[in-house]
């Protein structure tokens, strides 16, 4: 098979959004064009480095007497995301990264972030990227934000949130699937 460049894709994000988030449970999409559940909920602007997805395959060699490699154990499989949250000012995303009970809002529209030892919301994600007309969109049914960097308040650059999701097995043992629809549009009637 010939090399063919229309098989190289460079994610953008869409004008709906990036990245939607809803709590655990919801329904995630079984197809790069089935459309959300509305539950989903956009999380505004994404840093400009995008998602970057890491997988772990940590193995542990076997060996025979004289140094033989004879089996590969693999002994843990995960997979995380890491990406930054440009609006801080964004009750969804504030709400995503400290959960519903640390993030309210006063009757005159003040935000109240509690921080401590709470651990993050599982929730459901949905990543959609586009590159002409395909579409790359990456389902977490269980995830969660496992780390926050450290936050930056400075004069010279804007407050963000870069973050670690850890991606949890579903009911049918994936921490994550893609869909690639190499046309924005369902063909099927």
């Amino acid at each position: 098979m010939a090399s063919d460049v229309a098989n190289v894709f460079a994610a953008q994000p869409k004008a709906t959004g990036a990245l939607r988030r809803a709590v655990l449970g919801t329904a995630v999409p079984t197809s790069a064009w089935t459309t959300p559940n509305v539950l989903f909920v956009d999380q505004g602007y994404i840093g400009e480095d995008g998602f970057e997805q890491a997988e772990d395959r940590s193995t542990e060699k076997k060996k025979a007497f004289g140094g033989s490699v004879v089996k590969v154990l693999q002994t843990d499989y995960s997979v995380t995301v890491q990406f930054t949250f440009l609006e801080s000012l964004n009750l969804n995303v504030l709400k995503s990264i400290y959960g519903e009970a640390n993030v309210t809002v006063s009757g005159d529209g003040e935000i109240k972030v509690r921080k401590n030892k709470l651990q993050s919301p599982h929730a459901a994600w949905l990543i959609d990227v586009f590159d002409g007309d395909a579409l790359n969109r990456t389902t977490i049914a269980d995830g969660q934000i496992t780390n926050v960097e450290n936050i930056k308040k400075v004069h010279s650059d804007t407050v963000s949130y870069t973050v670690t999701l850890e991606c949890f097995e579903d009911a049918n043992g994936d921490n994550l699937v893609e869909y690639i629809a190499l046309e924005l549009e369902d063909p099927t009637p």
